[in-house]
């Protein structure tokens, strides 16, 4: 299971912005197989495909705006192409999108995109965060809304263990209404106190083991660790979480 363990970059941005490639080779250092683009920094793109080949890095999709998705489309494809992925995902909404309108355009905007890249090969998503658990669309929650199939087609779920449960939600009950549809899930921990905070994984109150028993048995492709903020150096959280989620594998595949 380890090599389907990879880190969201956002986790690393101030890192990044300084020094990508430096980043790279210090993650795959650590251990990670994998890792999430999201966004360049200024970077050109050949210049971290180059360092990506070179340390053996997969990657494990992409976050990327649906403003780009709509408006510089053949471009997210030739990136997606470069890093050797078929995967890209709306990673978030601006807060004038966050309603009723904009959550149905959101879903018509990503269900013809899908429709348009699916038979190239590709796959389109939406990652979640609390807010889409806010608003009902049609007698539902705006996720469920925009994750709805049409006909043959449907939007990858990438669904956030830490916003749901922010949300009040159960992480695995919520994972479990989508069955062999997430190629990619994100893992990220939440404080055992009041402040409901970002953790390292296996440090708060998110059980990850029948997270990652269901992924195994529902073709989970990988596994994406973020920590939006981090108490010291995210490359110190990223290491404590890789560790604990090498144990918790380890302790479902022994059984």
């Amino acid at each position: 299971m380890k090599h389907k363990f990879a880190t969201q970059l956002y986790t690393l941005r101030n890192e990044i912005s300084k020094d990508f490639p430096s980043v790279l080779r210090e993650l795959k250092k650590m251990g990670w197989e994998a890792v999430q683009i999201d966004g360049l920094f200024g970077y050109p793109k050949e210049e971290i495909a180059e360092v990506l080949q070179e340390t053996g890095l997969k990657t494990a999709g992409m976050h990327v705006s649906l403003e780009r998705m709509n408006k510089e489309l053949e471009a997210v494809l030739k990136e997606a192409d470069l890093f050797g992925t078929t995967d890209f995902f709306c990673a978030s909404l601006e807060e004038d999108m966050r309603n009723l309108a904009g959550y149905k355009k959101v879903r018509r905007d990503l269900l013809d995109i899908t429709k348009e890249v699916k038979p190239l090969g590709y796959r389109v998503g939406y990652h979640n965060h609390d807010f889409e658990f806010k608003t009902l669309v049609d007698g539902k929650f705006a996720l469920d809304y925009i994750l709805g199939p049409e006909e043959s087609h449907f939007i990858h779920p990438e669904i956030d263990t830490y916003w749901v449960k922010k949300a009040g939600i159960d992480p695995i009950s919520y994972i479990e209404k989508f069955p062999n549809q997430i190629p990619i899930l994100h893992l990220k921990d939440m404080t055992n106190d009041d402040r409901e905070y970002y953790a390292e994984i296996g440090t708060g109150s998110i059980d990850f083991k029948p997270i990652l028993t269901w992924g195994e048995k529902n073709n989970v492709e990988y596994y994406a660790v973020e920590q939006d903020f981090c108490p010291g150096s995210p490359l110190d959280s990223l290491e404590l979480s890789l560790s604990n989620l090498i144990k918790i594998s380890e302790d479902i595949t022994s059984k």
